[in-house]
């Protein structure tokens, strides 16, 4: 079984994302900000990471960079959720490391367990 951890500190939208990637067959972690996130990351070694950007304490961006410059962490696939369209965030997160940029008000629960499936090559059905 795959394991997602789910770093989001809109907690309906975790609750959400937790409960219908569950659905979808994975198992889910759950970090409401990105200290508690980059501290689940290291310990639990999941498959794949949806990080939001705006969160208290530690933010999306912060996280990702420390993911990406830890041996143990920095083959970890990450997709960033977000309300920032703006351009110049989406480059710097895919310049940092992440494989996706996802705007949240673009995106339905069913396209983003689309994409998480597409990143780990699991077949979509």
């Amino acid at each position: 079984m795959k394991k997602i951890l789910i770093v989001e500190d809109e907690i309906p939208l975790l609750k959400a994302l937790a409960d219908r990637l569950t659905r979808e067959g994975f198992s889910t972690l759950e970090a409401k900000d990105g200290l508690v996130g980059l501290n689940v990351a290291l310990e639990e070694h999941p498959d794949l990471i949806l990080l939001d950007i705006i969160m208290p304490g530690m933010d999306g961006m912060e996280m990702l960079e420390k993911l990406k410059v830890n041996p143990l962490s920095k083959n970890i696939p990450v997709i960033l959720l977000s309300n920032l369209g703006d351009t110049s965030k989406i480059l710097e997160g895919i310049e940092a490391g992440a494989e996706s940029y996802l705007i949240k008000a673009n995106v339905k629960l069913e396209d983003v367990v689309k994409i998480v499936k597409e990143k780990l090559g699991v077949n979509i059905a």
